[in-house]
């Protein structure tokens, strides 16, 4: 029975040899993830935003390892890095329709209203108001 020996090195160490084969892309992998939680979570400034950015990152430099040779699962990185994106701007624009929301007159009106309000009854005639004043 003989065994066969990895090639030495001069120094006397052992040294595998190069298959030729890809390893994995973990970076494709974490984009993906990320990706998909960003779609989920878009409604969330953390969700959205942190984690649609980390899977846009996180996909290119997946697609950039994979296109160098380096990795597999190129396609995998794009579709991470796409996914992160569209839950990145959905997050953006609902971040921009709250703000102005917020910052209307007719808001700042219901508010004030609200405050000054005692009643359940009141409260609800501010609340009758504000939709009046959005429909109109």
């Amino acid at each position: 029975m003989s065994f066969s020996h990895p090639p030495q090195t001069p120094d006397n160490h052992a040294q595998t040899p190069d298959t030729g084969v890809k390893r994995g892309n973990g970076l494709a992998i974490t984009a993906l993830v990320l990706g998909v939680a960003a779609i989920l979570l878009f409604w969330t400034v953390f969700g959205g935003i942190v984690l649609g950015l980390l899977a846009v990152v996180f996909g290119i430099l997946g697609a950039r390892k994979a296109r160098g040779g380096r990795a597999t699962h190129g396609k995998m990185s794009v579709v991470g890095a796409v996914l992160g994106a569209l839950g990145l701007i959905a997050s953006v624009v609902i971040i921009a329709v709250g703000a102005s929301i917020l910052n209307s007159d007719e808001f700042k009106d219901f508010d004030d209203c609200v405050r000054h309000a005692t009643t359940q009854s009141e409260r609800e005639a501010c609340e009758k108001d504000f939709d009046q004043d959005i429909n109109d």
